[in-house]
């Protein structure tokens, strides 16, 4: 099994996810968003799996910024959206075997992932 964690070092949820699967033996490659962005074709392929109302990142900044029309936008702009701003995407994303399985983190919730 391969495991890519996308997401940013200071972020708390990137850390409880990190610090979980440290503690469960699970081995796993941990991606920066922000020095190592995902292309949009990843971000489709998330996207087609997920749903993008699943990766958005509701609570930032980056999220907030963004003007009231984001409300109607369609899976191409949020992925364009996401593309630009990695700070877009719910963190962390995990993708198992190049396959998004999950957008956050919630430890009742990975056990059924991996």
């Amino acid at each position: 099994m391969s495991l890519e964690v996308y997401g940013i070092p200071n972020c708390g949820t990137c850390k409880k996810a990190l610090q979980w699967l440290q503690r469960n033996s699970i081995e796993h490659v941990f991606i920066n968003i922000k020095e190592n962005p995902p292309s949009p074709e990843m971000i489709q392929s998330w996207v087609k799996i997920l749903g993008f109302q699943v990766m958005r990142n509701t609570s930032g900044q980056s999220y907030r910024a963004l003007g009231e029309d984001k409300k109607s936008w369609n899976d191409q702009q949020w992925i364009e959206a996401f593309a630009k701003d990695g700070m877009l995407l719910k963190r962390p994303l995990l993708v198992k075997d190049g396959t998004a399985v999950m957008a956050g983190f919630k430890e009742a919730e990975i056990r059924d992932k991996l």
